[in-house]
């Protein structure tokens, strides 16, 4: 059986410097994603979907592992954009007014066909009415600045400027919506070693 570790495979974007924030090109890639709005702090809509997002991406895996292409590979971190109607208003403060799109890189073997069975027996046997709200497409990010933040989230800020700060020091401007990849498990490890890539389109 073949086993392959896509944050290896892929480190460009999903292993960045904590120290310097650095220009990638993000490839068109298959997610699963899901959209809500609310704080991610108390939403009980946000964590329903996390759970749905995650049970769907482990069936995928399980069922691509016992398939013909017998590979197994570890799921891909969670991946969050976060905006609010009118970005003039993004108010770090203000979580309830955020929109969220919750996502999940798929690699090459999942497709829709496969995603549309393993979606109808997960929340089959899971009784998780959310995942009738997962999709399945495609997402291309193109030209972003990123860079790694260790810490808890309410911490961010000052590196999220950073990031800004270094698209427009070069000439450009911040195109599309604040993306966050979330490397750690929250549940297990110390929040002041949280790690975090904050990323930014740009044109």
């Amino acid at each position: 059986m073949q086993k392959i570790d896509f944050k290896k495979e892929l480190k460009h974007l999903y292993k960045a410097s904590a120290k310097k924030v650095e220009f990638v090109d993000v490839p068109a890639m298959n997610f699963l994603k899901i959209d809500g709005k609310g704080n991610p702090n108390t939403s009980p809509e946000y964590k329903a979907a996390v759970e749905a997002l995650f049970a769907v991406a482990y069936g995928l895996k399980f069922a691509i592992k016992k398939g013909p292409q017998q590979i197994d590979y570890g799921v891909l971190p969670l991946e969050g954009l976060w905006w609010v109607e009118n970005m003039q208003e993004f108010d770090v403060d203000k979580k309830e007014d955020w929109l969220w799109t919750m996502m999940i890189m798929q690699p090459e073997y999942v497709t829709k066909e496969l995603f549309q069975k393993i979606s109808k027996e997960v929340k089959d046997k899971k009784q998780l009415e959310t995942v009738d709200k997962i999709r399945f497409e495609p997402y291309e990010e193109g030209k972003v600045a990123q860079l790694m933040h260790i810490g808890p989230f309410s911490e961010e800020g000052p590196n999220i400027q950073r990031v800004h700060d270094f698209i427009t020091d070069h000439g450009f401007q911040l195109s599309g919506k604040h993306h966050e990849i979330y490397l750690s498990d929250i549940r297990r490890a110390a929040p002041e070693k949280w790690k975090t890539i904050i990323r930014q389109p740009y044109r």
